[in-house]
Parts: structure tokens; sequence; C-alpha cells
């Protein structure tokens, strides 16, 4: 289990330090629970999120466990370096939104005609309680052709599972190279 510390003070000189000292800053948070404003070792935070198996993943903080998705995360655009994590609590029962990835499966056709496969969606948000949460969308894009793509309603949504972004937003498609 990931091992966090909470933060006292949450002014710019008190998290540069931390940042400093190797932490990462996070904030936990859920509907009709109080916000924590927390720090984890940043190496160790990246190993525990490549390591799990599903979205949700257990943190402690002053002794007290969450079970937590990682909601939105922030990096430094020269650095590549991870500055800032949101974790939302996966309250069990409660209908709440969660951005879910997608994973593109195949070779695209269209790829073979001198396309370009760009993917303009990497997550999408649902409606669900953390039960029913998918771990991934899988898209399988071998008979894309230049021109082709794939919309949001062409995604597979498993039952008490609702989309939120709107079903005519493109997710992944081959469009003509320059």
């Amino acid at each position: 289990m990931l091992e966090g510390i909470q933060r006292e003070s949450i002014n710019k000189k008190a998290v540069k330090l931390l940042r400093r000292d190797g932490y990462l800053i996070a904030n936990i948070y859920a509907k009709g629970f109080e916000n924590i404003n927390a720090a984890f070792k940043e190496n160790e935070f990246i190993k525990a999120v490549r390591k799990k198996d599903s979205l949700v993943f257990p943190v402690s903080v002053e002794g007290k466990s969450y079970n937590v998705i990682v909601q939105e995360y922030q990096k430094d655009p020269i650095t590549n370096r991870l500055l800032h994590v949101d974790l939302k609590v996966a309250l069990p029962g409660v209908i709440t939104k969660y951005m879910v990835p997608v994973i593109i499966k195949g070779t695209a056709k269209g790829i073979k005609d001198k396309g370009v496969l760009v993917q303009s969606k990497r997550r999408l948000c649902v409606k669900c309680a953390v039960e029913n949460l998918p771990n991934f969308f899988e898209l399988d894009v071998k008979d894309l052709a230049v021109g082709d793509s794939l919309l949001v309603r062409d995604v597979k949504v498993p039952e008490n599972v609702r989309m939120v972004d709107s079903d005519r937003v493109a997710v992944v498609g081959v469009i003509k190279a320059k």
C-alpha cells in the first residue's frame, strides 16, 4: 500500500520544500468527503501506479486507508516531471464521474494509404458506481481507412455505465498525411 503524509501548510513555500525533498503533491477528495491535502514520495507513487491492475488502488495517509482513482495530473512541460495529482476516493455504491483510459488495438489499414492515426481522446468520462467501473475501453482500429474515425457512440459500454462525453465526439481517426 502506498504511504503518504498529510500536508499542514498548502502555501507555495511549503510545496517547494516538499518537491525538493522528492514528494509529489496530491489532493484526495470525494463527494460528501472532506478534502485531504497529501504528499507522496514521487518514485513510490509512480511505481504504485504502474504496477496496479485496476483503476482503483489503495493509499494510506496518516494511518487512514482510502481506495482512490487518479482523476487528473499535472506535469512540468519541460522536464516532464509529475508535479501534482488529484485522487478521487472510490466510495462504494455512489454514482459519480470517472475518467477511463482508451487503448488502441491493431493497425489501421488507412496507414498503408499514407494516412496518420490520430487519437483525440485518451480518456473518456463515464458516470457509474465504482463496482461497475471498467478498467479501460479497447478500440479496434484495423478497419479504419483514410477519413474514417471511431466516435464515442462506437465504444462498447458495460451495463450500468453511462457515457458523459457527447456521442458524436471522435475518439480516434485516420487523416490524410500532408
